[in-house]
């Protein structure tokens, strides 16, 4: 691992599991804020910036909007250079984020995690759209994440397959484990993808995801992860228990 200059970080599994901060984080925030510039991405789509911030804050994080990268927020990023309206497969939270975009000519389906709205109506509104020529975003295609009863429930990914398989398509991947997404963030701390270290739990979007996108690795063993990660090819740079044993290197 070489040198680096400024830290991307995963939230959930990472900062926390359920509503419970990880032993050690809070502090180890504070003691990576006072070496590097910092950005905490997450692909969670139930969330938007703002209210992740507060959540945070609420658990003793100090942590800002501003220091906040969401797939929502470069979903919504999106659609407003596209100039586009979507349709919504989303938690009703999450589709409010998007209420003050104007644009009425639906381009687009959004999938994120949309629990109950994962109903079989909805996905074949989604379906219908995209089936006239609409693009599928899946603002997060993640297989699984820890929910609060600490088990593992099934995330967005496996419903944007099904509308891929059904509309024969391929879903554009707005957050984790785009590069589009990494790199944004790298412009953002104003830094080259290689002088960048990405911290996270998951195997796929954390780890393989920022080392395509040139990033340098730092895979936690808490959250998601589980120990057949290690047997999936994809090589992080260190592994560390937490993040509270992740040292900034001065």
């Amino acid at each position: 691992m070489s040198h680096f200059k400024s830290i991307l970080c995963d939230i959930g599994g990472v900062l926390y599991v359920g509503n419970i901060p990880i032993k050690g984080a809070i502090e180890a925030v504070a003691n990576i804020k006072k070496h590097y510039p910092v950005r905490f991405l997450t692909n969670t789509t139930q969330k938007s910036g703002r209210q992740l911030a507060a959540s945070l804050q609420k658990m003793g994080f100090d942590i800002t909007q501003e220091e906040i990268i969401t797939a929502l927020d470069v979903t919504k990023m999106y659609l407003q250079e596209k100039k586009a309206g979507a349709y919504y497969l989303l938690t009703d939270d999450a589709k409010a984020f998007f209420d003050d975009l104007v644009f009425t000519d639906i381009r687009y389906v959004v999938v994120g995690d949309a629990q109950k709205n994962f109903s079989y109506e909805n996905l074949n509104t989604a379906f219908s759209y995209l089936h006239s020529g609409a693009t599928l975003l899946a603002a997060a295609k993640n297989r699984y994440f820890k929910d609060t009863n600490e088990k593992l429930s099934m995330d967005a990914g496996g419903f944007v397959k099904a509308l891929e398989y059904a509309a024969q398509t391929k879903a554009k991947i707005i957050g984790k484990p785009s590069k589009e997404f990494y790199h944004l963030a790298c412009e953002i701390l104003s830094c080259k993808p290689r002088d960048c270290i990405m911290i996270g739990d998951d195997i796929e979007s954390d780890i393989g995801g920022a080392k395509d996108a040139g990033l340098q690795t730092a895979l936690v063993k808490t959250g998601k992860f589980r120990d057949q990660d290690l047997q999936t090819g994809i090589k992080a740079d260190i592994i560390i228990d937490s993040i509270a044993d992740f040292i900034p290197r001065v």
